[in-house]
């Protein structure tokens, strides 16, 4: 199987490239290689690979920036998706895209399902869900993945970002009314490639079979302080810790150029009936991711 991996550099693409090697040979690039903010430069490249698989995991995921770089966000996040798609159908390729719990408002008060009407409430959101429907558009053999709060160890993520405020600062605050569920890269890395490795013989057929827009998250859902307590309780490091108190606040108290959604979990029910897979619960991913790394 060849598989051409887009977006090789961030959190996600980096534990892609591991989990997707077994199956095969994996064709990776990222920018400057790659410019998904020029998506007419796409076709050239992806028909020189000539895949079997193309995995998109490049985005503009800047939320606040995208507020003032929404035509850069749309080329990459709305754009480019579509125009990948085509190039996957055209040579008969599968196709697998993620996007985001952005695009829903968090105000259902129950956690999302693929058929909920989608509500974005900033520019982020708004382009991931154009791309998400570009993809769906053009059809085919493709799969289109909304998660939520995807971190890792390797980058500026919220997990590393609390661990290096625990070491800096006395008192940390941190919001408690957005709740979602942290999603570790790893953990979706592997269901992507247990998901390519359960068509491995026909992926392009199994694909298409199985072919439409899937809900895959942590489970169980917490507020982003329940997040940062787990962090801190899980730190192995703990006695580099400075911090003496974790505190709740609103959203409100931080106010940022994009608005977030507050409730933004996703059921995930229909991912693990198509293919008979559930990432772990949230808190024991991030144990094992913690301590891994």
């Amino acid at each position: 199987m060849r598989i051409l991996l887009i977006g090789k550099n961030g959190q996600l693409g980096w534990e892609l490239q591991r989990c997707l090697a077994p199956l095969g040979e994996v064709v990776t690039y990222d920018y400057p290689e790659i410019d998904l903010g020029k998506p007419a430069s796409l076709p050239g490249l992806v028909r020189e690979v000539n895949p079997q698989v193309i995995v998109n995991a490049a985005a503009y995921t800047n939320v606040d920036k995208a507020e003032s770089e929404a035509e850069l966000a749309r080329q990459i996040n709305s754009v480019a998706p579509g125009v990948l798609a085509e190039e996957a159908k055209r040579l008969n390729a599968a196709f697998i895209h993620y996007s985001t719990d952005y695009v829903f408002d968090g105000r259902k008060g129950a956690p999302y399902v693929e058929s909920d009407a989608p509500h974005p409430l900033n520019v982020y959101g708004q382009t991931k869900l154009e791309g998400e429907q570009a993809v769906q558009a053009v059809g085919g053999a493709y799969l289109v993945l909304r998660t939520s709060w995807v971190y890792s160890m390797r980058q500026g993520g919220f997990v590393t970002k609390v661990l290096q405020w625990a070491r800096e600062q006395e008192t940390l605050r941190v919001v408690d009314d957005q709740v979602s569920s942290p999603t570790w890269a790893r953990m979706l890395a592997e269901a992507t490639a247990l998901v390519l490795a359960q068509g491995r013989s026909e992926p392009v057929d199994y694909l298409r079979e199985k072919a439409g827009l899937y809900h895959l998250a942590g489970s169980g859902a917490c507020s982003r302080y329940e997040w940062a307590q787990a962090i801190l309780e899980l730190d192995p490091k703990k006695s580099e810790q400075k911090v003496r108190q974790l505190l709740p606040a609103k959203s409100r108290q931080f106010p940022t150029p994009a608005e977030r959604p507050l409730v933004s979990v996703l059921d995930c029910g229909k991912f693990e009936q198509a293919f008979g897979l559930q990432l772990p619960a949230w808190r024991g991913a991030l144990k094992l991711a913690i301590n891994c790394e």
